[in-house]
């Protein structure tokens, strides 16, 4: 009985540690590193190229090969000596028995073959590949747990926005209550309270499910189990932390450090090869090869294995191509595939020097934004507090409070997508400068 109690929580601890520890946004980047589904894939690609590389270097490696063959002759084939060599007329013969047994062992070593010692220079390219794959999946990772963090961010502080406002609404709602039933106020003016009120709840309900909807992404991008809790850290004024001064935007505008940028140059490396590969297939092949085995005939089986006698032979193989039509049209397709790839690593060059300007211009633009939208939350804030106090006293009517209501709840709009904005460019200029994994070492 004590085993199986021991053993039920076990199981239950690490579901408890999840829903007790708060999860910052480092931690989930580095969950997510480690538990994405993405990242084995990209790891068991990493072995795939490792993998070719040898089977590349196998070409020049010596190969051994036993083969056996068995004839029925069942009729046997005879072969007709002309007359006057051994006989007047023309002589019918054969020169094997009906059995035929043949073992054979033979190494084929390659000396000499251009074509794959061009073709090994790929597998420098092809394992760069598979690495650069990793890294860009684990940049992926970060942009995406990043931008879903984030998200759950703006939604909570919608959610607590939306509550102060229905919580200002349900207040005024009761004095308005309290003023219709002592004939101060109109119930036409209750109703638009409650009008309002009850447009606050729904918009609670929207925050939740968005709330809600964030947090399952945020799990799927973890590779985090979907029925757990994941408490995320109180956003607070985490903003504040991703404010950068102009100044200390670094100003470079070089993109050979994007991850993206060195896959297309590998590709690019790759079509290089291939092309000479094949060109390269004009030049002489030679190969030595040692063959040892054995042959036996008989009318009848027993015999063929029986009188079998072995032989052997070393010998070198050069094999010279003259005309081959498939090659030439393969070398055209690699040449024209080269060059379609250089002018793509040029094209993306550009591409991505652009989005990097204009990722530093979005940036700068929504710090300023948000400054801007906070400070206009502040003075919404105010002037609404004045008019309020203005509408308890009687000095001003219901319309007013509801547009100063209305403005301050705009001014808050406006700061929460303001908010999201200038993480979601944070993250973009990160990206568009190749420096997401400095990013996240950073937190």
């Amino acid at each position: 009985m004590n085993r199986v109690f021991f053993l039920s929580i076990l199981l239950i601890l690490p579901c408890m540690v999840y829903a007790q520890e708060v999860w910052t946004l480092k931690s989930c980047i580095e969950y997510g590193l480690k538990n994405n589904h993405s990242s084995a894939m990209y790891a068991n690609d990493k072995e795939v190229a490792d993998a070719k590389a040898k089977e590349a270097l196998a070409a020049y490696l010596p190969t051994i090969t036993l083969t056996g063959s068995l004839d029925d002759n069942i009729k046997v084939q005879e072969t007709v000596i002309p007359a006057g060599v051994f006989s007047p007329t023309d002589l019918r013969v054969a020169f094997t028995k009906r059995y035929q047994v043949n073992p054979v062992a033979q190494l084929d070593q390659t000396i000499f073959d251009k074509s794959i010692l061009t073709g090994l220079q790929a597998n420098r390219y092809n394992k760069l590949q598979a690495e650069l794959n990793v890294t860009k999946n684990e940049e992926t990772i970060i942009y995406n747990i990043s931008t879903a963090y984030f998200q759950i961010a703006v939604y909570r502080e919608q959610l607590a926005q939306q509550q102060a406002t229905s919580e200002t609404y349900r207040g005024q709602m009761q004095i308005a209550e309290h003023q219709v039933n002592k004939g101060i106020t109109l119930p036409k003016d209750l109703e638009k309270i409650k009008v309002n009120y009850n447009n606050a709840r729904i918009q609670i309900r929207v925050a939740e499910t968005n709330l809600t909807l964030s947090e399952n992404k945020l799990k799927y991008e973890m590779g985090f189990p979907m029925h757990d809790q994941l408490q995320v850290k109180s956003s607070g004024n985490e903003a504040t932390e991703f404010i950068t001064p102009a100044a200390d935007i670094p100003h470079e505008t070089s993109v050979v450090n994007l991850t993206d940028y060195k896959l297309l140059q590998a590709t690019a490396k790759l079509n290089e090869i291939d092309e000479r590969r094949l060109k390269n297939l004009i030049y002489p092949k030679l190969t030595a090869y040692a063959r040892y085995g054995s042959i036996g005939f008989g009318d009848q089986l027993n015999q063929a294995w029986s009188s079998m006698a072995s032989y052997s032979a070393i010998g070198l193989k050069l094999t010279i191509p003259i005309v081959d039509f498939k090659r030439h049209a393969q070398i055209r397709q690699a040449r024209y595939k080269w060059q379609s790839a250089n002018e793509n690593l040029l094209l993306q060059e550009s591409k991505y020097q652009m989005e990097l300007e204009n990722a530093k211009v979005k940036f700068m633009q929504e710090q300023q934004n948000l400054a801007l939208n906070k400070e206009n939350i502040a003075l919404a804030k105010a002037s609404f507090e004045a008019i309020n106090l203005q509408y308890q006293k009687g000095t001003t009517d219901l319309t007013e409070w509801l547009t100063a209501q209305n403005t301050l709840k705009e001014s808050q709009s406006n700061y929460l997508n303001s908010l999201y904005t200038f993480f979601q460019t944070k993250v973009d200029l990160e990206k568009a400068r190749g420096t997401l994994k400095t990013f996240y070492q950073a937190l």
